[in-house]
């Protein structure tokens, strides 16, 4: 065992929005060339524009979902609206990007007004491809609630990022 730890567990991700899981695909998200790494920071600013996606593969006959979410909204002391959904895309063909799937609820670009909130990225592999029904409103969604309504199954892979508004400073420790 290599003692290394396993940065999706330090920041909470896993236990705050997903179950332990095994990575088994690729996932690169990066904002105007600058690559996604779990606890890096970005400012709102830097996240205005939806980010480039990557999938991993190249089997064109299999499909994933994009989740995008902020379990920390609207602050992290107090998350009443976790998990806020930024992004949802589904369809998305393996070794191609997320802009080659169907997006379905639109990009939504963080920005926190209290705290430093970890933005997380989510991939499922599909079964095929899917209509996935988008969900009533952005507040209050469940990734893992999602998955099991569309038999998603695990996540095959996950990153995120830190995001505080503007001016803030400080960060997350690992």
């Amino acid at each position: 065992m290599s003692g290394r730890r396993d940065a999706l567990v330090v920041g909470r991700v896993v236990g705050d929005v997903l179950e332990p899981f095994e990575r088994s695909v690729s996932l690169k998200v990066s904002y105007n060339s600058r690559n996604v790494n779990n606890s890096y920071e970005f400012k709102p600013s830097a996240v205005v524009n939806q980010p480039k996606v990557e999938v991993g593969g190249n089997d064109l006959t299999t499909f994933y979902t994009l989740i995008m979410v902020d379990p920390d909204a609207p602050n992290p002391s107090n998350p009443n609206q976790k998990e806020y959904l930024h992004w949802l895309v589904c369809n998305i063909p393996e070794g191609t990007t997320g802009t080659m799937g169907q997006e379905i609820v639109s990009y939504e670009c963080p920005r926190p007004t209290l705290g430093i909130h970890r933005i997380v990225f989510v991939l499922f592999r599909q079964h095929g491809v899917q209509t996935l029904n988008p969900p009533e409103w952005r507040p209050n969604f469940s990734t893992t609630d999602f998955a099991n309504r569309n038999s998603l199954g695990s996540p095959v892979a996950a990153v995120y990022f830190n995001c505080q508004r503007e001016h803030g400073w400080g960060g997350r420790r690992l």
